[in-house]
C-alpha cells in the first residue's frame, strides 16, 4: 500500500557537520546528523509488506529518483536494514532513509515501535556496526530443536561461529525441512558465500604455490620468469581475492597483475578481465600481455556505439580508459567482469570525482589496484583507493579522519596524523608493497644530480614582479587568516608565471626566448650522445617548454618524439616504439602525461626540465626508466634555476614524504604538519618563494641563438681564440667594431639605406617591451667607416691603459 508523507518538522537542536559537540561520541554525532538531515527532505515511501510498522518499504528520493530497500526490525542501530550505500559502510547500523522512515511511524505508530519486533518467524540477517556480523534472531514460536541446533552454528547473542561458515549449508538444508519458518536474508548468504569460497581458494592456492611446488608452477604461469617478489606480489593478490600492489614505480607491477590475473584463470574461474588505465597506458597493456601471457587482449576504443560493441567481443583482457568509464557503465554491467584491474589507481584518489564514484560501482569477484602512489597529499586519498577493494576494511571515512587526525586545540584544523601503523596493520590482509631499496640487488644503479643554472636579466624581470604579488597575498593570509577567491587566482598564476620563468619567457609571452636552460640541456646533450647507443627522456610540465627543447633538438640534427595530453591515444604508441627500435630516435620529450605507467627502460638518462611540486609526480617520471629491465646505470639530472622559486621548491614536500612512509612503510606513527590545509601550502609558497632574492642576482649572459648553435655542430669545439687577458679582450673588441662597421656601411650604401639623422642621440621605446633605450644614429655612409675606426682607436687607447 502506498503511504502518503508530509514534509517532517525540523528537530530544535542544529547540529554542525563539521565540529562534533563536546557532549556527544562520535558514532552518536553522526547518527544525529543523519538524523537532522532525514526529517528535512519529502521521500515517497511504498510499503511492500503486510504490516504497518515492522516490513519491508521502499524509499525513493524524488530527486535523484533512486529507490532502495529498508526493513524495519526496531528502532535500535544495526536491526534495521537499507540497501544504500552509506548503510553498508558508515558502520552505524542507520542511514538518512532508516532516520526517515523511523520518524515518520514514530508519528503515527510510537507505542507499537516501542514494543518491539516479535514476529513467529526466525530470521538469518547481516547485522552493520563496527563489523559485520551474521547473526541469528529466533522468533515467538522457535522450536527448542531449532534451538539447539542453531547453537552449534551460532554464539549466545546470536554472532555466527567462525568454524560455521564452511559448513553454513548443513544448517540451511535442516532448517529448509523444519516446519517452522527461518528467514535467510539475501546480504547473509552473500557474506557467508565470500568467507567460505575465500578460504577454500587459499587452501588450493597454497597447495598449489607452497614452497615445495613454487618454482616449478610459476615456471608454467607465464612465458617469462618472475622475479622472487613478483611471485609474492601475483600470489598474494589472488590469494587475497582483493588487493592493492602499491611497490614502488618500476619494479613491475604489471606483469604481477598479469600473474595474478593467471592463477585465477587456472584456479579461480576468471574468464573475464575489465582493465581500467589512463588513456597513455591504453596500448602499452596489449604489448606487456602479449610479452608474458598467451591470452587475448582487445582495446575499448573508438565512438560510443563502437565500443558498446567491443565490449560484447570475445577477449579475455579488454582494455578501456578512466576518461569514458562513466559513459560505457550500461556496456560494463553487461560484460559482468570476474576480475577488474586498476591501473595508475591513484586517478580515483579523490572520492568525489565523478571517476572515482563510477569505477566504484563496478561490481566483480575479483579486484587488483595497481599504484605506485596510493597516497599523495592527505590519508583520505588511501581510502578512496581502499574503497575500491574493499569498502568495509578501513570502515567510513568520518570515523578514519576522526581516528588518524590531530586537530589544533579549539579549532577543526588538521595539524597532523597519529596511529598510523594502525592503518598499516588493518591494511596487510589486502596491500602489499615493496619498495626498491628492498629489492637493490635486482637492479641497476641510479645517480641523481642537481645542475644549478642562472638567470637572465630578461627572467629575472617577471620572477621578481610575481614575488613581489605573492609577498603581498602572504601578508594579508598573515593578517587575516584567509584570502579571497579573488586573492587565490593571482596567488596561483603568480606562483605559475614564477615557475614558468624559471624555463623561459617564452612560457608567459610566447615571444622572447630568453633562458638558458635550453642552451645547458644542449651542452649536456652532448656529452651523453658521445655513447652511441644512449638515448634519454625528458620532461617539462609544459608543453611550450618541450617545444623549445624540440627546436633546438631539430637544429642540432638530434631524433626524438613529443609526447603530451594532445597526442591521440592510438599514435601514443608509435611513440614508444619509435624510441625502443629506432636507432636515429635520442630523445622522448614528454609531460607528465607521460609520468605515469609508461616502460620506457630503452633510455638511461631522465633529465627533468623543471621540477613538479609534488615529489611522487617527481619519482613517477624517473621511475619510467629506472625500473625492472632496465640492464644499464640510470643518470637523473633536474635543472633548477639558482635562486629562484625552483630553488626553493628542493627543500619542500618533506611532510608528504613522511606521511607516506609512515602509513605504508611503517616508519613514523605520528606526524605533525603544524597548520591547516591552507597554512601548510602559505607555509611552502613563503618557503619556495623566499630561497628568490628580493634583488636578482648577477643575471647570465643570454646564450647563442639555436641558429649559431647548428653552425656550431659541425665543429663542436669554438675556433674564435679566447682573449689572455683584459688588454686582447679590448683590443678585440675595437677590431670587432671596426669590422662591424664596414659592414654597416656597406648596408647604408644599398637602395633604401638611411644613414642620417637629425639628432645623433636619442631615446626611444622599444616596441616590443616598451623599455626606453639609448640610440645612436649613424653619419653618412662615407663617413662611417672612419667613425667606426675611430671608436674602435678609443677602445683600443682604453685596452692599452688597462694591461
Amino acid at each position: 500500500m502506498a503511504i502518503a508523507t508530509a514534509h517532517p518538522s525540523r528537530k530544535k537542536r542544529k547540529l554542525s557537520r563539521l565540529r562534533k559537540p563536546e557532549d556527544m561520541s562520535l558514532a552518536d554525532w553522526q547518527r544525529g546528523l543523519r538524523q537532522q538531515f532525514a526529517v528535512e527532505q519529502s521521500f515517497k515511501l511504498h510499503n511492500c509488506g503486510p504490516n504497518r510498522v515492522f516490513s519491508e518499504f521502499e524509499i525513493t528520493n524524488p530527486q535523484t529518483k533512486r529507490t532502495y530497500r529498508v526493513v524495519i526490525r526496531g528502532e535500535s542501530p544495526g536491526v534495521n536494514y537499507c540497501s544504500c550505500p552509506d548503510y553498508a559502510v558508515n558502520t552505524l547500523g542507520t542511514c538518512k532513509h532508516v532516520e526517515y522512515l523511523l520518524h515518520h511511524l514514530r508519528q503515527r505508530h510510537a507505542a507499537t515501535l516501542r514494543r518491539g519486533f516479535h514476529p513467529a518467524f526466525s530470521e538469518v540477517y547481516l547485522r552493520y556496526g563496527a563489523q559485520r556480523e551474521v547473526t541469528f534472531c529466533p522468533g515467538s514460536g522457535c522450536p527448542d530443536n531449532l534451538k539447539k541446533l542453531a547453537a552449534q552454528y551460532f554464539h549466545r547473542d546470536g554472532r555466527i561461529k567462525r568454524a560455521a561458515f564452511a559448513k553454513f549449508d548443513a544448517f540451511s538444508r535442516c532448517v529448509a525441512r523444519a516446519d517452522h519458518e527461518v528467514r535467510i536474508y539475501d546480504d547473509a548468504m552473500s557474506f557467508i558465500a565470500d568467507i567460505r569460497d575465500g578460504q577454500k581458494r587459499r587452501a588450493r592456492l597454497k597447495r598449489r604455490f607452497g614452497a615445495k611446488n613454487a618454482a616449478g608452477a610459476f615456471r608454467r604461469l607465464l612465458k617469462v620468469p618472475l622475479y622472487p617478489y613478483q611471485r609474492d606480489g601475483a600470489l598474494f593478490a589472488a590469494m587475497a581475492g582483493r588487493a592493492i600492489i602499491a611497490d614502488e614505480m618500476g619494479l613491475g607491477k604489471t606483469i604481477q597483475a598479469i600473474a595474478a590475473a593467471e592463477i585465477l584463470a587456472q584456479d579461480g574461474g576468471v574468464e573475464r578481465v575489465l582493465i581500467i588505465c589512463p588513456a597513455s597506458l591504453k596500448y602499452q597493456w596489449p604489448l606487456e600481455i602479449e610479452k608474458f601471457s598467451k591470452r587475448s587482449t582487445l582495446v575499448i576504443e573508438g565512438l560510443t556505439h563502437r565500443r558498446r560493441k567491443r565490449y560484447a567481443e570475445d577477449a579475455f583482457f579488454k582494455i578501456v580508459n578512466y576518461d569514458v568509464i562513466h559513459r560505457d557503465m550500461d556496456a560494463i554491467a553487461a560484460l559482468r567482469p570476474d576480475m577488474v584491474i586498476l591501473d595508475e589507481a591513484q586517478r580515483i584518489k579523490n572520492w568525489q570525482t565523478r571517476a572515482a564514484k563510477t569505477v566504484k560501482q563496478i561490481e566483480s569477484t575479483f579486484a587488483l589496484v595497481l599504484t605506485g602512489t596510493p597516497l599523495e597529499n592527505r590519508i583520505e586519498e588511501l581510502h578512496s583507493i581502499t574503497e575500491f577493494v574493499d569498502r568495509h576494511r578501513l570502515g567510513p571515512l568520518f570515523a578514519f579522519k576522526a581516528a588518524h587526525e590531530i586537530h589544533k586545540k579549539d579549532s577543526s584544523r588538521v595539524v597532523g596524523y597519529q596511529n598510523l601503523s594502525k592503518i598499516t596493520k588493518t591494511l596487510s590482509p589486502i596491500l602489499i608493497r615493496r619498495t626498491k631499496k628492498q629489492v637493490l640487488d635486482q637492479l641497476p644503479p641510479r645517480m641523481d644530480k642537481n645542475f644549478f643554472v642562472p638567470m637572465t636579466e630578461q627572467q629575472w624581470v617577471p620572477h621578481s614582479e610575481n614575488r613581489e604579488i605573492v609577498a603581498r597575498i602572504v601578508q594579508k593570509w598573515r593578517r587575516y587568516g584567509f584570502l579571497s577567491d579573488k586573492d587565490q587566482l593571482s596567488l596561483r598564476i603568480a606562483l605559475q608565471n614564477m615557475r614558468m620563468v624559471c624555463d623561459s619567457t617564452f612560457l608567459i609571452d610566447k615571444k622572447t626566448k630568453h633562458g638558458t636552460k635550453v642552451h645547458e640541456l644542449s651542452q649536456l646533450l652532448e656529452e651523453v650522445f658521445e655513447d652511441r647507443q644512449a638515448k634519454v627522456v625528458i620532461f617539462s610540465q609544459w608543453v611550450r617548454m618541450n617545444e623549445l627543447v624540440a627546436e633546438m633538438l631539430d637544429d642540432r640534427r638530434w631524433g626524438h618524439v613529443h609526447l603530451h595530453g594532445g597526442v591521440p591515444s592510438p599514435k601514443r604508441r608509435d611513440l614508444i616504439r619509435a624510441l625502443r627500435e629506432e636507432p636515429d630516435c635520442r630523445v622522448f620529450l614528454s609531460t607528465d602525461a607521460g609520468g605515469t605507467g609508461l616502460n620506457l627502460q630503452r633510455a638511461s638518462c631522465v633529465i627533468n626540465m623543471d621540477l613538479p611540486w609534488n615529489p611522487a609526480v617527481l619519482e613517477q617520471r624517473i621511475g619510467r626508466v629506472h625500473r625492472i629491465g632496465q640492464c644499464r646505470a640510470v643518470r637523473v639530472v633536474n635543472f633548477v634555476s639558482e635562486h629562484t622559486i625552483e630553488h626553493g621548491m628542493l627543500s619542500l614536500l618533506s611532510f608528504k614524504k613522511s606521511v607516506f612512509k609512515g602509513v605504508l612503510d611503517g616508519t613514523d606513527d605520528r606526524v605533525f604538519m603544524g597548520e591547516s590545509a591552507m597554512g601548510r601550502f602559505m607555509k611552502t609558497v613563503e618557503k619556495a618563494t623566499g630561497s628568490a632574492p628580493s634583488a636578482p642576482p648577477m643575471p647570465a649572459e643570454e646564450p647563442e641563438p639555436f641558429a649559431s648553435i647548428r653552425s656550431a655542430t659541425s665543429r663542436h669545439k669554438p675556433t674564435t681564440p679566447q682573449p689572455a687577458n683584459v688588454a686582447d679582450f679590448f683590443s678585440q673588441a675595437g677590431q670587432l667594431l671596426q669590422s662591424l662597421g664596414e659592414s654597416l656601411a656597406q648596408s647604408a650604401k644599398r637602395p633604401g639605406g638611411n644613414g642620417s639623422s637629425s639628432s645623433p642621440l636619442r631615446i626611444e621605446s622599444d616596441r616590443d617591451t616598451g623599455r626606453p633605450e639609448l640610440r645612436i644614429a649613424l653619419p653618412d655612409p662615407d663617413l662611417l667607416p672612419k667613425w667606426i675606426d675611430q671608436l674602435g682607436g678609443l677602445v683600443r687607447s682604453l685596452g692599452g691603459n688597462a694591461g
